[in-house]
């Protein structure tokens, strides 16, 4: 094997790589898509099977647009979940909040007034 046919065979390796990441990414915004009907995901599977290339292409002619707006869509939900998460867990409440449990801990007994003094003092420096 020469120095040709290596360049050669990365070339269809590429290109093959290049096919199968295409015919996956048709098939998930096939199944993502929640405007097509059953029907119609059944109909683009089959065209996908017995003619890949060409209902790779149609479809990505006919529909590319709107595989990139659920795209968005999908990361601008995701984004936002991350974020409520990171929000949930950093316990970014407010200093009522705060004061209310902090009450709540003192009435139950739990901490005494100068440790309420000292919690509520803090919650009201955050504010």
């Amino acid at each position: 094997m020469n120095l040709w046919d290596f360049f050669v065979w990365l070339f269809w390796f590429y290109v093959l790589v290049a096919c199968i990441w295409i015919f996956i990414t048709v098939i998930i915004d096939i199944f993502r898509d929640h405007t097509l009907n059953g029907w119609g995901k059944a109909l683009w599977i089959i065209f996908l099977v017995f003619l890949p290339f060409l209902a790779a292409f149609v479809y990505l002619i006919a529909r590319g647009s709107g595989m990139a707006e659920r795209r968005a869509a999908e990361v601008s939900r995701a984004q936002a979940d991350s974020a409520d998460y990171i929000r949930s867990v950093a316990g970014g409440s407010s200093a009522s909040a705060e004061i209310e449990k902090g009450k709540q801990l003192l009435d139950a007994g739990t901490i005494t007034q100068a440790e309420f003094d000292t919690l509520k003092a803090k919650a009201l420096q955050k504010a």
